[in-house]
C-alpha cells in the first residue's frame, strides 16, 4: 500500500466531498470518481492545489459497460512530477448526458476528447472543435462500442472503372463468426493441428 496515496485520497475528499468518492490506491495509482458535473472543478483543483499539482494530462478514454447504467466511463489519467504521483479520474454517464470538455484546465484535452467522441459517441460539451478524428466523414457509428459489428456498416475500395474511392455495404461470403478457424470469442470444437503434443509434454 501507498501510504502517502492513501492520504492524499482522504486529502482529496475532504476538500471535495460533493464531487468525488470511492478513492482508491492500488498498483501506484490512486483512482477516484467525479460526480458528471463537477469535472472542471475537480480538474482544477488537481492541477492548482498544492497538495496534488497534477500538471500534466496524459490521457482521456472512454469505457463501455453496455449491460450497465450509465453505460459509459470516461477516465482521465493525471500526473503530477513534483510530487511524483499519478491519478486516475473517472466519470460515469450515458449515450445522450453531455460530459463539460475540461479544454479550458488542459488544452491537451481537445484531442483525446474528440477520440472519445469519435470512437464512444461521448459528447463533450463546451469543446471547441467536437469534430472525428480517427474515422472518416460520414463515417457511420462509433466503433469501441461493445455492440458496434464486428465488420462495420460499409467497407471502401478503390473503383478502377470510376477511378475514385467508392463505399459499399459490407458484404461476407459467409457468416463471420463461423470460418474455419479458432473463433477467439468462442473457441475451436475440434482438435486442432499439434493438439496431440500437448499430452506430452512431461514425456
Amino acid at each position: 500500500m501507498n501510504q502517502a496515496l492513501v492520504d492524499l485520497g482522504d486529502y482529496v475528499m475532504a476538500a471535495l466531498p460533493d464531487s468525488v468518492s470511492e478513492p482508491v490506491e492500488a498498483h501506484d495509482e490512486l483512482s477516484i470518481t467525479a460526480a458528471p458535473g463537477q469535472i472542471d472543478r475537480v480538474m482544477r483543483f488537481l492541477r492548482d492545489n498544492a497538495e496534488c499539482l497534477f500538471a500534466q494530462l496524459i490521457d482521456i478514454c472512454g469505457v463501455d459497460y453496455p449491460d450497465r447504467e450509465p453505460r459509459f466511463d470516461v477516465v482521465y489519467h493525471l500526473l503530477s512530477l513534483r510530487q511524483n504521483h499519478r491519478i486516475r479520474v473517472k466519470l460515469r454517464t450515458d449515450e445522450t448526458t453531455p460530459v463539460p470538455s475540461i479544454t479550458g484546465v488542459f488544452s491537451a484535452a481537445g484531442w483525446y476528447e474528440r477520440e472519445v467522441w469519435d470512437m464512444y459517441g461521448i459528447y463533450f460539451s463546451g469543446h471547441p472543435d467536437l469534430r472525428r478524428l480517427l474515422t472518416d466523414y460520414g463515417f457511420e457509428g462509433h466503433p469501441l462500442r461493445k455492440d458496434f459489428p464486428l465488420t462495420g456498416h460499409v467497407e471502401l475500395r478503390y473503383d478502377e472503372a470510376q477511378k475514385r474511392v467508392v463505399y459499399e455495404p459490407v458484404s461476407l461470403t459467409q457468416e463471420f463468426r463461423t470460418f474455419d478457424f479458432a473463433s477467439p470469442w468462442e473457441g475451436s470444437r475440434r482438435p486442432l493441428p499439434g493438439d496431440e503434443k500437448a499430452g506430452k509434454a512431461g514425456d
